[in-house]
């Protein structure tokens, strides 16, 4: 990372550091964040974590006592942090608009230097230093070059490599995607070395579940999983009066939709959540599929080639219907 010394300089220089992230955090968001914190505690400086929402409940066990900040909950303390910054993070997303509509705006406003690292095709030009490498499989992969770039090797701890692990290991599928390199495996070496425990790390988040979070999943897999069969393409969804019933929390739907992307047949699989005005939806495929491009040419969203993002701003069963038309035109 040929930045490295450029924003390690940047820290050590700055008063009040801010790190953000993505609305709707995963462990890739959080991981990262986490890990540069520590990184920068590391380094003797102190940082604060600021995010539009709140942290899903699977991974709350990764925050070890590090507070995160989250605007829905503390608007006012965000606000004071964003202005009062002189150096801004910008963790795991490639454009302002991705911190919300009710965030990005103040973000924007905001008179720090920014520095943003993210692994997302296609950024926009909003920060003063931009690390963007499409190429790797996490942002939390990106935070650990940081380090290593930096010659700060020396500062690696369980603290710094945990929240690190997490989010590779999150944001790689269990280690399966294709996004995964040599690299990537000489990186988890170290981590693992440097007092990583990484059956502890994979327990925490996948071994836990509440048996409301269980009976929601399997509701959505028997009652509204639909095969396109000549498409090979599986479609799950799930309604918020669906969500209600079982006690759903933040976090409980987390990669559902690779559970239909794991079907016979399936080269391809479409999660849709509706979400008070909105439907999110989240988009898989194996191969050499892309999702992106149904993602970013009907459903204000994109990502990678394999895993993508959007949203609808029509029911849940329209965007469903809206995406059957389109969907011939892109799973063929």
């Amino acid at each position: 990372m040929k930045e490295a010394n450029k924003i390690v300089e940047a820290i050590m220089k700055a008063e009040n550091i801010v790190i953000t992230s993505h609305r709707s955090p995963d462990g890739d968001s959080i991981g990262s964040s986490l890990g540069l914190y520590n990184f920068i505690t590391a380094l003797g400086r102190k940082a604060l974590v600021c995010h539009p929402d709140a942290c899903p409940a699977f991974i709350e066990w990764a925050k070890n006592g590090v507070e995160i900040i989250d605007f829905e909950s503390d608007e006012e303390r965000v606000l004071k942090h964003l202005d009062e910054a002189d150096l801004i993070f910008s963790l795991d997303y490639n454009a302002a608009s991705r911190l919300g509509r009710d965030m990005s705006p103040h973000f924007e406003k905001a008179k720090a230097q920014k520095i943003m690292i993210d692994h997302h095709l296609d950024p926009d030009n909003f920060a003063d230093i931009m690390v963007s490498q499409s190429d790797v499989c996490s942002t939390a992969q990106l935070i650990f070059e940081l380090i290593a770039s930096s010659d700060n090797l020396n500062l690696l701890n369980k603290e710094i490599g945990t929240p690190l692990y997490l989010g590779i290991m999150t944001d790689t599928g269990s280690f399966r995607y294709s996004s995964l390199t040599s690299r990537t495996h000489e990186i988890l070496a170290i981590l693992l070395s440097n007092g990583v425990n990484h059956t502890d790390i994979h327990e925490a988040t996948f071994d836990n579940n509440r048996i409301d979070k269980l009976k929601l999943r399997a509701h959505i897999i028997a009652e509204r999983l639909e095969f396109l069969e000549e498409l090979k393409v599986a479609i799950i969804s799930v309604t918020e009066a669906e969500m209600e019933k079982f006690n759903h929390i933040k976090g409980d739907t987390e990669g559902i939709v690779n559970v239909a992307l794991s079907m016979e047949g399936v080269e391809a699989a479409v999660f849709f959540r509706e979400s008070g005005d909105m439907v999110k939806i989240s988009f898989r495929s194996k191969g050499t599929l892309p999702v992106n491009t149904i993602a970013n040419d009907h459903f204000n969203g994109g990502g990678h080639k394999n895993a993508a993002g959007g949203a609808s701003f029509v029911g849940l069963e329209e965007t469903i219907q809206n995406f059957k038309n389109e969907a011939p035109n892109y799973f063929k």
